[in-house]
């Protein structure tokens, strides 16, 4: 797969007193074989099957595409000079999603059983700029309305500086209003199309529902379903050597299962693969646990996932990585810490374990997991809502994770205010361009990547 030599191809040019030479491609800016090279760099260490499924998978659109190769966005806009506009400084940092596109948020559970939506996935989430959360979010929606084939770009444009204006407007609202940013999206506390999906999840979506699909009851004892092509069964050696990771997994967690250890009762465990698209390869695991009764109808499935340093750090310099790697040794509570400052009800089972050098994330597999299906947005009107939604959302994130970030966590809102102040019009323009403009480079890598895939057949 894409397995061609960067290097073997040279281009004979000469100067006015022809003396040749030759020059790799890759020495100058040549885009296509730098997607390639990167691509192959980042997957050089998952199963060739893994790397087979995963490219299949974003061979399919330029927005899964997008999904698919995180890293190259962070190559092309970390060092980006437009940041300082808006940004740039210590007082614009808070945690961010690190890998923002409106498939990243979607429904799960919230405390009280029932369905929220938020974002859903934190597994590149750093401390950095929020404005790489708000581009690469406004990159997704004209991406996502490009696959649809539904909206002109006259209404991409407008849905985009919805997005763009919801976002500044909730960012500048002043900086004590914490019980805002906490509004969750229910289906009693939300409207129109978002109250509409909120009630279908909960209709069609339920504990009994999920364990129905992943798991099997035999005799008076569930296990996980074997039969399911998502799922594998391990070994006994490696069985045994996750069982004992988890018992030990519970003094990372912050709820009452730490002073509930006699109902921490693991009843099975497999291999969980086919699974995301960025993280397609990373290694994965699903656990069944004891519910809060001795019913098999209250059962939990653990989602258990090996993480890494996010896509950002292969481009910070040296003294950046340092810190890095002094703030976040633990890559896995890294996750559960960001998880903590941005979302919403994070699940009482977050926390994680190191095994064999590595280290996972633990949390609880939503039974009400379920992303907005955006394919069904019809009317300009539609997308306008969902806009506003999204900026408001991000915003209320962006703000609650300073908060937690910061001893005077009101610093982050303030300075955003400040800098906005009489450039409203500038920042979304920003944040439009950014939009259509990297939309377009994701459009030309996707071809080239599909080029690369099709000279490997």
């Amino acid at each position: 797969w894409l397995s061609f030599l960067v290097y073997s191809h040279l281009i004979s040019i000469s100067n006015l007193t022809q003396v040749h030479m030759t020059i790799p491609k890759l020495l100058l800016h040549n885009r296509n074989l730098k997607v390639v090279a990167e691509l192959n760099n980042q997957n050089q260490d998952i199963t060739d099957e893994d790397r087979r499924l995963k490219f299949e998978k974003m061979s399919i659109s330029p927005y899964i595409f997008f999904r698919g190769s995180n890293h190259l966005f962070w190559e092309d806009f970390y060092k980006d000079w437009r940041i300082n506009f808006f940004g740039g400084i210590q007082e614009t940092l808070t945690w961010i999603n690190g890998d923002a596109h409106i498939y990243n948020y979607g429904a799960y559970a919230d405390h009280n059983g029932k369905a929220i939506f938020c974002m859903d996935d934190f597994d590149d989430s750093i401390v950095a700029d929020y404005q790489f959360d708000l581009w690469r979010m406004a990159v997704s929606i004209v991406l996502d309305c490009r696959e649809q084939r539904v909206f002109n770009r006259k209404t991409q444009k407008k849905a985009v500086g919805i997005f763009a204006r919801t976002y500044r407007e909730r960012m500048s609202l002043s900086g004590h209003d914490e019980e805002s940013n906490e509004k969750h999206l229910t289906a009693a506390s939300s409207k129109g199309l978002m109250k509409k999906f909120l009630k279908k999840v909960e209709k069609e979506k339920n504990r009994q529902k999920m364990l129905s699909k992943w798991t099997t009851v035999v005799g008076d004892t569930r296990k996980f379903d074997l039969q399911n092509p998502k799922v594998k069964a391990l070994d006994k050696e490696l069985y045994t050597s996750i069982y004992q990771s988890l018992t030990a997994y519970i003094d990372t967690v912050s709820s009452d299962l730490t002073d509930n250890r006699a109902r921490f009762r693991i009843k099975d465990i497999v291999g969980r693969g086919q699974a995301g698209t960025g993280s397609l390869g990373s290694e994965r695991y699903y656990a069944l646990l004891e519910g809060d009764t001795d019913a098999n109808h209250d059962d939990v499935i653990l989602d258990i996932k090996e993480q890494g340093k996010p896509p950002l750090y292969d481009h910070m310099n040296r003294n950046e990585q340092q810190e890095f790697d002094r703030l976040f040794p633990n890559p896995a509570q890294r996750h559960a810490l960001a998880f903590q400052a941005l979302a919403e009800h994070p699940d009482k089972y977050l926390g994680w374990f190191e095994w064999k050098g590595k280290f996972f994330s633990v949390k609880e597999r939503s039974p009400f997991k379920a992303d907005f299906p955006t394919e069904k947005l019809k009317d300009d009107s539609e997308l306008y809502f969902m806009s506003e939604l999204w900026g408001d959302v991000l915003a209320r994130r962006h703000k609650r994770a300073s908060y937690a970030l910061n001893q005077n966590g009101h610093d982050m809102p303030e300075k955003f205010a400040e800098l906005i102040d009489g450039n409203e019009e500038e920042f979304d323009k920003l944040v439009e361009s950014i939009a259509f403009n990297y939309a377009n480079c994701v459009k030309q890598d996707f071809q080239y990547f599909k080029k690369a895939l099709k000279s490997n057949d």
